[in-house]
């Protein structure tokens, strides 16, 4: 390498962007796990947005939170912001699915009885446009459709502050009635 390379070497780390930094915390999520057979799924996420139970680990990640909980109706907020972007320079299409997914599952999971748990089978996500810092705050609302024994439908929008919708998106859950509470690491299991 000559002399010349090197000092621009230098001058291009000279004049590179400083690195930005996030930080966040979270609880331990087995503490909701242990506790979530025990309660409705209503009851489970009241007590979620009470602080009586700490939220998901991806809400603190991702900078979500929830807004409403009503039996079959949840919304989540999130402002986009920088950390949310994808290499291209707009918000990553991730942090839409993320707050579908959230939103319909949670929808699902508040008209399930104490004992009763549920888990994605299938989403499908139609993006209408992009999100970026500029767009502000954005709610998602998920709804469910139908629950019934084994399976539940649910869909989510996805809107900003004056109504335009920059998203759209319906799920499958598969529904478990009756599945043992989860246990603390280190409890042995029955039987």
């Amino acid at each position: 390498m000559t002399t010349h390379e090197a000092e621009a070497e230098v001058q291009d780390a000279d004049s590179a962007p400083a690195a930005r930094t996030r930080t966040f915390s979270w609880e331990d999520p087995m503490i909701g796990a242990a506790v979530a057979p025990t309660m409705s799924g209503l009851d489970y996420m009241h007590a979620i947005v009470r602080g009586e139970l700490p939220p998901p680990p991806i809400a603190r990640m991702m900078d979500f939170t929830v807004e409403t909980v009503e039996e079959g109706r949840v919304v989540f907020a999130v402002e986009p912001a920088e950390y949310h972007y994808n290499p291209i320079g707009m918000v990553h299409g991730g942090l839409a699915c993320t707050l579908f997914d959230s939103a319909m599952g949670c929808a699902i999971h508040t008209t399930l009885p104490a004992g009763a748990g549920y888990t994605t089978l299938e989403i499908k996500v139609n993006f209408l446009r992009p999100l970026s810092m500029k767009t502000g705050r954005v709610l998602c609302e998920g709804k469910t459709i139908h629950v019934g024994r084994t399976t539940a439908l649910a869909e989510a929008r996805l809107l900003d502050a004056a109504g335009k919708l920059y998203g759209h998106a319906t799920t499958t859950c598969m529904i478990f009635r009756g599945h043992a509470p989860a246990r603390a690491e280190g409890q042995p299991q029955d039987g």
